[in-house]
């Protein structure tokens, strides 16, 4: 199947026109540099000489990250943060993203997702990661958070056209928050995307689904070799779930999407060159996917426009976003998905 080229690049320059809801597990990835100073006499470990400190939107955050640098800030980000220090730097992120995060829920009792990771290089070599050390409450939300977020969405989301749940499986989407969610989208006639590493038939009634390919063979309990293998877990997932449709990211070997109405459509990845990390990768396939769902993609060319604009921030290092620019530049003269 030849993927029509005028057609594509005209869902790719409607990308900007919709607002995006999402919720899910917000988080704040801290990274830390230094150069190589010496092994310390305290312990066999190195001594950084800190350098810098960036703090960039991770986890649901960066999904929303995605989906602001493609349609101008049009992203309302909802979930929960702890009140600390960590909690201030999100929202500081999330406001130099153009990204609304006034309704973020603050618990006490909770620690905001801090993933800070350290790294270190000598002189004239890469740097390299040493350490990370991950902070966060793996408890469920309390029922009190979780009655605030439900009074948020049900404000919100009449208000914007598609919704990203986006689960890390750190509390914040408990049943009643989804269920909530995909009532409303009922109502409202809004799509709901989810991306979830597991537990996959929590999301009923959801437009789409997101998941890796390990993940999805968690789920349906084999291995995919095949396009038979494809089309079986894609429909099992559509029967667990009846999404209308599911798109399972493989990585170096592109993404494959399976319809409710029995369609399967493979996308080979289009630039396997200068990988240099895929760190938010699928965060970006997510928020790009839904943006062309939201203006009336059909799912192959939402997720053909998803799967240019990751082999675009593969590219860079950390969680990055990329533009409506950028997406356009990098459409390939021919493009071919099998089906």
């Amino acid at each position: 199947m030849k993927i029509d080229l005028e057609k594509l690049r005209e869902y790719i320059n409607r990308l900007s026109e919709k607002k995006i809801l999402v919720i899910g597990d917000m988080a704040l990835d801290e990274m830390v540099y230094g150069d190589t100073e010496r092994i310390s006499r305290e312990a066999p470990v190195l001594i950084l000489q800190h350098t810098h400190t960036n703090y960039i939107l991770g986890g649901a955050s960066n999904a929303a990250h995605n989906a602001s640098s493609i349609n101008g800030g049009k992203v309302t980000a909802v979930g929960v943060i702890g009140n600390d220090y960590q909690g201030e730097e999100l929202k500081e992120a999330f406001r130099k993203a153009n990204i609304n995060c006034d309704n973020l829920i603050v618990d006490d009792k909770r620690k905001t997702v801090t993933k800070t990771r350290i790294s270190g290089s000598c002189s004239q070599s890469v740097t390299q990661q040493i350490v990370r050390i991950d902070r966060q409450t793996n408890a469920p939300i309390s029922t009190e958070t979780e009655n605030k977020i439900i009074e948020k969405i049900s404000e919100l989301l009449p208000e914007h056209d598609a919704v990203i749940l986006s689960d890390y499986h750190i509390g914040t989407l408990t049943d009643k928050i989804i269920k909530t969610v995909t009532d409303l989208a009922a109502k409202y006639n809004k799509i709901v995307v989810v991306d979830a590493q597991k537990n996959l038939n929590r999301y009923k009634g959801v437009t789409s689904m997101t998941p890796n390919l390990p993940d999805t063979q968690k789920f349906v309990g084999f291995s995919l070799k095949d396009k038979a293998d494809y089309i079986l877990a894609g429909n099992t997932i559509i029967k667990e779930t009846s999404a209308e449709s599911v798109l399972i990211t493989c990585g170096s070997e592109g993404m494959a999407i399976i319809t409710k109405d029995g369609k399967y459509i493979h996308i080979p990845v289009f630039n396997k060159s200068k990988v240099f990390d895929v760190t938010g990768a699928g965060d970006t396939v997510t928020a790009i996917y839904t943006l062309a769902l939201s203006v009336g993609a059909e799912p192959v060319y939402a997720a053909t426009i998803g799967n240019i604009a990751a082999g675009i921030v593969i590219k860079q290092f950390g969680c990055a976003t990329t533009t409506i620019k950028e997406i356009l530049n990098a459409v390939p003269n021919k493009i071919e998905v099998e089906d």
